[in-house]
């Protein structure tokens, strides 16, 4: 189905027409779809299972789309865009053509998602020197450089990892659980071992985070920050400087790839 607008420019109605397209970031604990009308994202959300991706589908009957992964198959989450009738295409970070250049040594290694995501930043921040802080299962710092070539970064273990690993990994540490509101204080001398553990991780990320920003404005002085992930909300309050948080940065990278694909 193809949707029309009318855009009325020196008075004279010009037909635009307005292609719907769906972005899906298939990550290690959630599955998150952004529906995008032209460049206006119009829905996003997250669904756990390919039935009810593929009840979106119906409902959102998108023209394109894309599907990236980091799983070893999403082939059962493609094969429920079957229906869509343009382009739908598994986005392969050593593959697929993309708006930006991507310098990184191992592009058949590289995730799928931090690319999206710096593909969204080139987009956001055209021109611009950008750090990408990805705070989810893991946190990952990646480097756009002036708006249009992906560098790399680096790759840490995510809040939650950490908390894991210390119970995992001795004898009597407790697991500790990542407080429900990530905004609160923490303290930085713990009394006890729940509230050191809690300190050595949520304080502990939050320095390794802020020095690496350090050392990265040493570099790039006009450097700006783009924060995404499931625990930006933790990292907004404490990053040093200016932060752009945008949490549908990798969506809006799919998208961009797609359109840049589709040529939209």
């Amino acid at each position: 189905m193809t949707f029309w607008f009318i855009h009325l420019r020196h008075r004279q109605p010009t037909l635009i027409p307005l292609v719907r397209t769906l972005a899906l970031d298939i990550g290690n604990t959630a599955v998150k779809y952004g529906c995008f009308e032209n460049d206006e994202l119009l829905e996003m959300d997250s669904v756990g299972t390919p039935e009810q991706l593929q009840g979106v589908v119906r409902q959102l009957k998108p023209q394109h789309a894309i599907v990236a992964s980091v799983i070893v198959s999403a082939e059962a989450w493609l094969a429920v865009l079957h229906n869509v009738p343009g382009l739908v295409l598994e986005f392969k970070a050593a593959i697929t053509p993309l708006p930006i250049q991507n310098t990184y040594a191992t592009p058949h290694t590289l995730g799928a998602d931090r690319l999206a995501a710096a593909v969204g930043a080139a987009w956001q921040r055209p021109n611009q020197d950008t750090l990408i802080v990805d705070a989810g299962t893991a946190i990952k710092c990646d480097l756009v450089e002036g708006g249009h070539t992906f560098r790399g970064g680096s790759i840490a273990p995510g809040l939650r990892l950490r908390f894991q690993a210390l119970h995992t990994f001795t004898g009597r540490l407790p697991l500790v659980e990542l407080p429900t509101d990530l905004e609160a204080a923490v303290p930085l001398t713990g009394d006890s071992t729940q509230t050191a553990i809690e300190s050595g991780v949520l304080n502990g990320a939050a320095a390794e985070v802020n020095g690496l920003i350090d050392r990265y404005r040493e570099q790039f002085p006009e450097l700006g920050v783009v924060l995404a992930g499931g625990d930006a909300a933790f990292f907004q309050p404490r990053l040093k400087g200016a932060i752009f948080a945008i949490p549908e940065l990798v969506l809006l990278g799919l998208h961009r790839i797609l359109a840049y694909n589709v040529e939209l």
